[in-house]
């Protein structure tokens, strides 16, 4: 193998790992909370409003008004913006695992600020979910492939542009 071989495959390598910025830890922390402390608020505020059934839909109208379902909104749509951010740099099969702390964050939620009750089943699930993650986070952001000589000579002829 000459010099330059060895450059190139140790500069393909460092290519291929994807190390994530702190900006972008940043917006996968953004995803997890935006998701769960919103939907914890619309739950909250749904069980002001009470039981919503086909006969009574207007309720649905009258939800809108109460602060918590307001809130809920907002963070949910600072949910999907952020998770639109995350998708732009990262695979779905990356980005939904790695936000699955949530899950830890709307349990915690739920136990001491809605007061649910949760099971010792419950709790199993939540542990094995989190646990999960750590398989997906040692992978990298983006699932690589290999570049063919094709894809390089079209890359240099500037077709692709």
């Amino acid at each position: 193998m000459t010099h330059a071989d060895r450059f190139c495959l140790t500069k393909a390598f460092q290519n291929m790992s994807h190390r994530l910025r702190p900006s972008q830890y940043a917006i996968l922390v953004a995803i997890m909370l935006t998701a769960s402390v919103g939907d914890t608020l619309l739950s909250h505020g749904m069980s002001q409003v009470g039981p919503v059934d086909l006969h009574h839909l207007w309720l649905l109208f009258h939800a809108l008004a109460n602060p918590f379902i307001i809130a809920g909104i907002v963070l949910l749509i600072g949910f999907f913006a952020s998770y639109m951010t995350a998708l732009s740099w990262a695979d779905l099969t990356f980005v939904m695992p790695s936000t699955a702390f949530g899950y830890v964050v709307v349990a915690l939620l739920s136990r001491f600020w809605l007061h649910e009750h949760l099971s010792i089943y419950r709790w199993t699930g939540i542990l094995l979910i989190v646990c999960a993650v750590g398989f997906v986070a040692g992978g990298p952001s983006r699932t690589e492939h290999e570049t063919t000589q094709h894809e390089l000579d079209i890359m240099d002829s500037g077709a692709g542009r």
